[in-house]
């Protein structure tokens, strides 16, 4: 007789999946998406029930699930269906796609919550007050005390603390009836200290009014058609007040009963998105949670579980939050869509942005993808007709887009008769203009540390990483040599280590390099500087961009955590202090990076009633990706690159899958990936290429050497078939991995 069954996918990179029996006590407890308990072997485990279905018990018996580990399910019928889709098309295990999906302290099984012991009144006080009298005053001050408290309670540690008493006075009185101690869960906010000031809609200008009517009518449809709605691509330029149109457009979805995703790409927007979406919707700030690796693990995981058990129906995160649990989703948002960091560099290597695009058409609601610098497969997309163009070209309030000057270095490198300037005369008499009128300025260099290697003149030595192939970073706070891919440190050598020379050199500069000169230049100027290395302490990026925005702060230096999305009316100028920085690197992107970064960052500029003005330092200032940028001209240069890529078979018009085989061993590492190579040049599909077996740009990283070919198809899942057909059979040596990388953001 067939018996009710469960299949439950193991936690773990075997990927097992087996049946279970369903007790009779968890026979209604028990459906698709639940975490259980399960006995495997000798041991317990915990997995995810994937499927429900009845087993014919012939010559065997089911082990039945012991418990669940969480009383609802944590994943959705349509986020299950969302991990096959990725299972497939990335080609990870099922259980790696569940475990992007869940924080961490829901994966591990133990729930999570944070627990602390509460003392609550029960009685009546004055009644007992007088009971207690003086034989038990101090008993009687706490019954006093705990009835002057909100909801007549507090918490037991700092009610003993506050009055000076023992855990007896608290023990003789829970035995007389009088209070209960009882186990509390404790929210973890990253937001509790603060309060929201309720901000209103602002008027939409007629742009504005288009793009919010064309998300409007997308929500509404989208539950009826969800197979004929496109995604939508709001190209506005920096500052045409895409975001208020993303809040219209979730406060709609939200007055017809559904949810929203919003997606941003840094860490550093969140603190400003977070901020301008709880103060529009202060009268229900609760419903709004954050998500973002910058939190504790229990304010991560308190937040998912606000989305879970539905107390919150806004999500705003990094890319992360796509898989937030949000019920009867309406909208997803993708701000600043074009950003690399929506792109997962370990498995499961998925992109937010697409994930958001399927993840809209398995749920039937409406996608937003929101960018001044659309990547060019979502413009290409438009193109085509497989998504929406909505088009926002002028900044709101009659605001003029900044002037934009480009300055030569190698003109001021020979002015200064040979040395490498870090600020030119020009910019330097520009931010001192700034600061004695009280406007502030923002200077942007994307490289972290004082200089970028150590070099010595004679014999041309360069310290390098001990793991990886690349130059060690001087960082003069530390006074140690790091390495920015592994993290490896050493004192800095008094000598070369190669000819004992003394006469070491530092070659370029970084960050902390333009602190200090910008502090010997401008003796009167409060500087902050924003990166990685003065960022670590929790919620000190919130804090310096709040006293920037508070004017605090004149001048703010920083890397790409500043450059994009952030909204500073005082700022009326923008030094971009090396735009040459990604531009030269053997990557067909190259081009396209450095001109989003330049618009981005030279957005920043003139967003409040003064004009703005952007000075770019480049050795190369002829590039066309620096000289559009300067004409705020992205529709020339997607022209240009997009005919470009065509001409070389280059994303949008293929898809590239990029294998990778590493080891300890170099040799071991390169005959794995060529005995690879011949195997999958074999039965090609129609249409599809494969490059030679290479190293990679980046040969050595964390003490393994790593080599790679790519893949070219118009269809990418006839080649992640075609891979997996010849990967399955093949074992590898225990010390080399191989990886697959679909739709790959990183050549090195």
């Amino acid at each position: 007789m067939p018996k009710p069954a469960a299949l439950v996918l193991v936690d773990g990179s075997s990927g097992l999946q087996f049946d279970y029996g369903l007790p009779d006590h968890l026979a209604t407890s028990v459906v698709v998406g639940c975490r259980v308990r399960i006995p495997l072997r000798n041991r317990a485990a915990v997995g995810t029930v994937i499927d429900l279905h009845e087993v014919d018990e012939e010559g065997f018996k089911l082990k039945d699930i012991q418990s669940l580990v969480d009383p609802e399910p944590v994943l959705t019928p349509p986020l299950i269906n969302l991990a096959r889709w990725m299972s497939d098309y990335y080609t990870c295990g099922l259980e790696n796609a569940f475990r992007a999906m869940l924080p961490q302290a829901a994966r591990d099984g133990k729930g999570g919550e944070q627990m602390r012991k509460q003392v609550r009144l029960i009685g009546d006080a004055a009644e007992l007050v007088e009971k207690l009298g003086k034989r038990a005053r101090r008993q009687a001050e706490l019954v006093t005390h705990l009835d002057t408290q909100p909801k007549k309670s507090q918490r037991l540690s700092e009610l003993l603390d506050e009055l000076g008493v023992g855990r007896p006075s608290i023990t003789a009185l829970e035995k007389a009836g009088a209070v209960v101690v009882e186990d509390v869960v404790v929210k973890r906010d990253p937001f509790a200290d603060e309060e929201f000031l309720q901000s209103s809609n602002l008027t939409l200008n007629p742009k504005q009014a288009e793009a919010f009517a064309a998300v409007r009518e997308s929500i509404e449809q989208a539950g009826d058609e969800a197979s004929a709605i496109k995604p939508l691509l709001l190209h506005g330029v920096t500052g045409s007040g895409k975001t208020e149109v993303y809040l219209q457009a979730i406060e709609f979805a939200l007055d017809r009963g559904q949810g929203s995703i919003v997606l941003v790409p840094e860490i550093s927007l969140t603190p400003q998105t977070a901020e301008r979406f709880k103060k529009r919707f202060a009268a229900i700030q609760d419903q709004v949670a954050i998500m973002h690796s910058h939190l504790s693990q229990g304010e991560r995981h308190d937040e998912w579980r606000k989305v879970l058990r539905r107390e919150a129906r806004i999500v705003i995160g990094a890319r992360s939050a796509i898989f937030a649990p949000v019920e009867n989703l309406g909208l997803i948002v993708v701000d600043e869509e074009h950003e690399n960091s929506y792109k997962q560099e370990s498995p499961p290597r998925y992109h937010a942005r697409d994930i958001a695009v399927v993840r809209a058409k398995l749920e039937g609601c409406a996608v937003l993808l929101g960018s001044a610098t659309p990547s060019l497969e979502s413009w290409h997309n438009t193109q085509i007709g497989k998504y929406r163009l909505l088009d926002m070209p002028e900044r709101v309030d009659d605001q003029k887009m900044p002037l934009i000057r480009i300055l030569d270095m190698r003109i001021e490198a020979r002015k200064q008769q040979g040395g490498m300037a870090i600020l030119s005369n020009q910019l330097r008499q520009l931010i001192e203009k700034r600061v004695a009128d009280g406007e502030q300025t923002i200077l942007f260099l994307n490289r972290r540390g004082f200089a970028r290697s150590l070099l010595c003149p004679e014999c041309g030595k360069v310290s390098e990483c001990a793991h990886c192939s690349i130059p060690l970073t001087f960082h003069k706070t530390d006074d140690r040599l790091i390495c920015h891919i592994c993290g490896y440190a050493r004192i800095v050598p008094r000598r070369c280590g190669e000819c004992n020379a003394r006469n070491i050199i530092l070659a370029g500069y970084g960050t902390e390099k333009v602190e200090e000169v910008l502090k010997k230049v401008f003796t009167g100027a409060r500087i902050a500087r924003v990166d990685t290395d003065v960022m670590k302490r929790k919620n000190m990026l919130r804090k310096t961009l709040a006293d920037f925005k508070a004017k605090k702060i004149d001048i703010l230096l920083g890397t790409q955590m500043i450059a994009k999305g952030l909204h500073f009316p005082n700022v009326t100028l923008v030094g971009i202090l090396n735009a040459d920085i990604g531009l030269h690197v053997p990557d067909f992107r190259a081009g396209e990076r450095t001109f989003q970064l330049l618009t981005q960052v030279a957005g920043r500029a003139g967003r409040g009633e003064l004009e703005g003005e952007v000075v770019v330092q480049t050795f190369t200032p002829h590039h066309p990706a620096i000289q559009f940028a300067r004409h705020h001209d992205f529709i020339g240069f997607a022209e240009q690159e997009l005919d470009f890529r065509q001409k070389f078979e280059f994303p949008p018009f293929v898809h590239m899958v990029m294998v990778t085989v590493r080891s300890v061993h170099a040799k071991r590492a390169e005959f794995s990936l060529k005995t690879l190579y011949s195997r999958l040049k074999r039965d090609l599909p129609p249409g599809a290429d494969i490059g030679e077996p290479l190293p990679s740009p980046l040969v050595k990283s964390h003490d393994q050497f790593r080599y790679q070919t790519m893949l070219r198809a118009v269809n990418p899942r006839s080649l992640v078939r075609h891979i997996r057909k010849v990967m399955e059979p093949l074992s590898f040596p225990e010390d080399v991995i191989v990886t697959v990388d679909v739709d790959p953001y990183q050549l090195s």
